[in-house]
């Protein structure tokens, strides 16, 4: 199983996106100003939300 963590003490949200946009499962998504983590079991664990990321405010770790 993968795990994400973002850390919306840093994250800016909809005024940034550069990781929803990235991301080619589609795992991250916006909604209304936050990005929020959907279907992670989709997750490649490719780490492009984090190379993209300009706050280096996600992780993503494979549990297996």
């Amino acid at each position: 199983m993968v795990k994400i963590e973002i850390d919306y003490n840093k994250c800016e949200g909809s005024d940034c996106g550069e990781c929803v946009d990235a991301c080619p499962m589609e795992v991250l998504v916006l909604e209304g100003d936050k990005v929020v983590i959907v279907d992670p079991e989709e997750c490649s664990v490719c780490e492009v939300c984090m190379d993209v990321c300009p706050e280096e405010c996600i992780e993503v770790e494979d549990d297996e």
